[in-house]
């Protein structure tokens, strides 16, 4: 079943389970209803998530361009390259 927010933002209506515990502690702090606290919390997770990941590739990218300009200072063309190139 589809909601439409105040916002007019398009919702999913979905079903989860959860603990007796988990709804307490919820209800004790979201001071909004369940379902926009639960995706305010989703939704911070998901930045992190994906931030975390983002810096991961990054550093890996990184780390590579450092591999790949080493191994270019070895990498030596052959004269018939240069001659066909300058001429």
């Amino acid at each position: 079943m589809q909601v439409r927010e105040h916002n007019d933002c398009l919702k999913q209506k979905i079903s989860i389970a959860l603990s007796q515990e988990v709804l307490e502690r919820i209800d004790r702090l979201a001071g909004c209803s369940r379902s926009v606290f639960i995706e305010a919390v989703l939704r911070r997770y998901l930045r992190e998530v994906e931030s975390r990941d983002l810096r991961r590739l990054n550093r890996a990218a990184k780390w590579l361009s450092r591999e790949a300009a080493d191994v270019l200072k070895y990498q030596v063309l052959p004269e018939s390259f240069w001659r066909r190139t300058l001429t």
